[in-house]
């Protein structure tokens, strides 16, 4: 057989369904687009559900792709077997109610046997044992020997989930061993011994399963197939397992050099070889889609992940972190289909290093814990770990289990395994919860998912803000209906319209639709899961019928404070890259009319330095006057023009790319200014964080930049006015009260420190003598520092002692409980004594032998308390 690359396959396949007529898209990022039954895209049919159900109509009904997938449902197997990985590329072709069986049948070994020129000798064919059909064009549109058609049941031709569209499926094998399968019974049996491997398989869904599990034909039939990337090119490299594929052997001999290792010399040292052969690569494409590490969601995918790799690096005795330098191989190896990962690739490693270091800090506070845990278990005698301990190390510090185990092992301890997968299984159930209720399509059912995908809405408010349309869809209440009236409140979908839908991260325009009869106040325009661009609305007067002609007219003035924002936002983008890094990414953002709010990938605060750069640049761009340009173009002549794409966004055919002069260029599908001087002024009012590695910079424009000085010119005036200084003169004025403010702070504790002294002297005269240590317990008016100066001095002056004060200054209730040596000696313990005291006035607190303090709740029973103190301390001598 002939040898193809991963690459090469992936662009034979693709090609070969372009030329029939199929429209390629690139992968859609791992991250699902309003899916909610998903953390990260699993197939490659998942970004494709809405077209499958009908709620969004395709770009074409004929579509192919090459899809990056997570899959963790076997993580604990990678490595351990020749198949199991977390990450594939999955290969498609679609058909959104064009053609079926007798097109992708023949098609299918068409490309097998001509393109790939796999001999017909070793490949099968399984298909549903009811399909007839299937089973007639196998037979004759192609040239497949019938005896190597074999039928099987449900379990293994037919798919479906649950109620929906379902359908038969026939599946492509390849026969690695030598003679001839006749049976079934011998079929299943090599399958089963992985003899025969599966690397295609079409689904042909033609049924709706109802909730009486009835099979009703549909009325538009669909194709979904799926062949993996990594399988075929085992198949075609003659090689045992995917990890000695082309694209993965590059990792696993990087792997090797790395840790000194040689691959098939070991069991074990193969299993961590291959693990993080195959954990690097979902990492890496997790990382480039927008996943940053977390303890919750998707981000725990891939923090777990990148430990797991992390954690055999070490098992293989690598010592310094190595996988962010590891993910250089990933990306040359991967960058022809995804040339994002070259895009972004400072910004990969970087995430993947702090993740490394921070896991190195894990290792070490997880030991100190795990340490804690067995003095504990050796002290009780006891010879398991509790699962709810060990989960408690993996979930809350990140900790591996195996990790656990290990080190548990060496004190010849165990963990109670079956107690910690149940406490997993409760997490992953809350995980679920956590996602939410959807159908098993995972979009949200509502009232406009009924709706026709033909019912669309062209947007022509680029340019124009008011236009004629008509009245496609009326809503109120969540139910069409056929027209709404004076004081309802409800949604409009028209058939063009100027108002810009909320997306992006701009908000929906405002404005109002007006008819002969009627007249409405549009309050937002947004955008629906499966793409319906609704008005809403509230109905100032009149009435309106669906099928109404109307006029749409967007308020110009609040278009334009949102605009001046949208690109600012995307000088921002390109100032925060050149004062910060290349690894700087966009990671959300929010356009609004008086504000705007950029999310971005940063380690660390923004200095106030680099906010001033910023600042300066986007500003002097401004003034710069920089015509704005919007161009469209196809996604590869973008990149190749060095558009910025931004993560999660889906990209269709044709994209705009939006230019300020040639500074910035981004693609974007948002409402921009003619020239960046009407953005006025740029104006930076907060930075912080929100999440970990990623920041947050609020701004200002245009007006709202100018209401920004107002305010500050004010509060300088009257700051001044209070300072009772001139407005240039009020640093000076308030360094000099706070110096002075200082002094006066000193002179204070002086006084404070000489009441002290003198309170001392009268409270000496009320000590006690119990069992040969003097005892004092007064109550004072001091603050906290003033009641440990007396504290000291009393102590100091008494010799063998222990001093309890309580404070009820300013209505706070303090406890304090100073011993000298010799009285600890003795067997006293300030911190047990202030323990129990705090408890009777309804507080707390504690410390050490010598001197410790609480809070209190309740003033009433601070003399009760003192009183318990006296018994404690004669309880405590020895």
């Amino acid at each position: 057989m002939k040898y193809f690359g991963a690459n090469e396959l992936r662009e034979m396949y693709l090609s070969f369904f372009e030329n029939k007529e199929h429209l390629r898209l690139a992968s859609a990022p791992l991250v699902p687009q309003n899916d909610n039954s998903l953390l990260l895209i699993n197939a490659g049919m998942a970004p494709l559900k809405t077209y499958f159900t009908g709620q969004e109509k395709p770009p074409k009904t004929r579509i192919t792709t090459c899809q990056k997938c997570i899959r963790t449902g076997d993580i604990e197997n990678v490595g351990k077997t020749s198949r199991h990985g977390t990450f594939f590329e999955m290969l498609g072709n679609f058909s959104f109610g064009d053609y079926f069986k007798k097109e992708s049948i023949p098609w299918a070994w068409e490309f097998v046997t001509s393109v790939l020129e796999i001999p017909k000798d070793k490949l099968y064919v399984t298909i549903y044992q009811d399909d007839d059909e299937a089973f007639e064009l196998w037979t004759s549109l192609t040239d497949v020997d019938p005896k190597r058609i074999f039928r099987l049941g449900k379990e293994d031709n037919f798919w479906e989930i649950g109620q929906g569209p379902c359908g038969p499926c026939t599946e492509i094998h390849f026969d690695r061993g030598d003679g001839t399968i006749t049976t079934v019974e011998e079929f299943i049996k090599a399958a089963d011994e992985d003899r025969v491997v599966e690397f295609w398989n079409l689904v042909f869904t033609q049924f709706d399963k109802d909730e009486n599990g009835n099979y009703n034909e549909l009325e538009k039939k669909n194709i979904d197939t799926g062949m993996g990337l990594e399988r075929i090119a085992t198949i075609m490299q003659g090689v045992d397992n995917i990890f000695e594929i082309d694209t993965m052997k590059d990792i696993l001999t990087e792997v090797c050099r790395i840790s000194g290792k040689e691959y098939k010399k070991d069991k074990d040292t193969d299993v961590s070889i291959r693990l993080i052969t195959d954990h690097i690569r979902s990492v890496t494409f997790m990382v480039c889609d927008g996943v940053i590490p977390s303890n919750e969601g998707r981000g725990y995918v891939l923090r777990r992940l990148l430990r797991r790799a992390a954690r055999h690096g070490k098992l293989l005795g690598v010592k310094e972190a190595f996988l962010n330098s590891l993910c250089d191989i990933v990306i040359n190896g991967a960058k022809g289909g995804y040339p994002e990962l070259v895009e972004k690739k400072d910004y990969i490693k970087k995430v993947i290093r702090l993740e490394e270091e921070r896991f190195e800090e894990t290792i070490e506070q997880g030991i100190a814990i795990l340490d804690e845990y067995i003095s504990e278990m050796k002290e009780k005698n006891e010879r398991t770990l509790s699962g709810e301990n060990a989960f408690k190390l993996y979930d809350t510090y990140g900790f591996p289990v195996e990790l656990t185990l290990e080190i548990l092992e060496e004190h010849a301890l165990d963990v109670d395994m079956d107690s910690f997968e149940k406490e997993m299984t409760a997490q992953r159930e809350r995980a679920r919860s956590a996602r939410g209720e959807t159908n098993y399509m995972g979009a949200e059912q509502d009232v406009y998912t009924t709706l026709s995908t033909d019912i669309d809405t062209t947007f022509n408010g680029y340019n124009d803000l008011s236009a004629n349309a008509k009245v496609l869809v009326l809503v109120k209440s969540g139910e069409i209906v056929s027209s709404i009236e004076e004081g309802d409140e409800g949604a409009v979908i028209l058939d063009n319209t100027t108002f810009y839908a909320e997306m992006g991260g701009q908000i929906g325009d405002n404005g109002e639709i007006l008819s002969e009869g009627a007249k409405l106040e549009v309050i937002d325009c947004k955008k629906t899961g499966n793409g319906k661009v609704i008005h809403v609305v509230k109905v100032i007067n009149g009435k309106l019928s669906q099928y109404d002609a109307v006029e749409t007219r967007v308020n110009s003035s609040i278009r334009m404070d949102i605009t001046r924002n949208h690109t600012a936002t995307h000088l921002l983008h390109k100032a925060l890259k050149d004062v910060l890094g290349t690894h700087v990414a966009q990671a959300g953002s929010l356009v609004e009319r008086d504000r705007l709010r950029f999310d971005f990938t940063h380690f660390e605060g923004v200095s106030s330095e680099d906010i001033k750069k910023i600042e300066s640049i986007v500003n002097e761009k401004v003034m710069d006057s920089l015509e704005v340009v919007t161009v469209e173009a196809s996604i590869d002549e973008a990149r190749e023009m060095g558009a910025t794409a931004l993560f999660g966004e889906k990209y269709g055919d044709v994209v705009r790319v939006v230019s300020a002069g040639d500074y910035s260029m981004e693609l974007c599908g948002g409402c921009h200014v003619k020239n960046t001087s009407s953005i006025g002024m740029f104006k930076i009012i907060s930075e912080s964080g929100v999440a970990a590695g990623v920041r947050r910079i609020e701004a200002v424009t245009g007006k709202a930049s100018l209401e920004y000085v107002e305010n500050l010119e004010n509060t300088v005036k009257e700051a001044a006015k209070a300072l009772k200084a001139n407005a240039k003169d009020i640093v000076k004025k308030a360094e000099a009260i706070v110096l002075e403010l200082k002094e006066k702070d000193k002179e204070i504790e002086a006084f404070k420190a000489e009441m002290a002294k003198g309170a001392a002297g009268d409270i000496i005269e009320s000590a006690k003598e119990i069992k040969g240590v003097k005892v004092i317990t007064s109550v004072v008016d001091l603050d906290a520092n003033a009641l440990r100066d007396l504290g000291d001095n009393l102590r100091e002056k008494l010799g063998k002692s222990v001093v309890v004060l309580s404070s009820t200054k300013d209505d706070k209730v303090i406890f304090l409980a100073m011993a000298s040596k010799d009285a600890v000696s003795s067997g006293v313990h300030a911190g047990n004594i202030v323990k129990e005291v705090a408890k009777i006035a309804g507080g707390g607190g504690g410390g050490r032998p010598d001197m410790a303090q609480a809070g209190g709740k309740d003033k009433s029973k601070v003399q009760e308390a003192l009183s318990f103190a006296e018994k404690l301390i004669e309880d405590m001598i020895k």
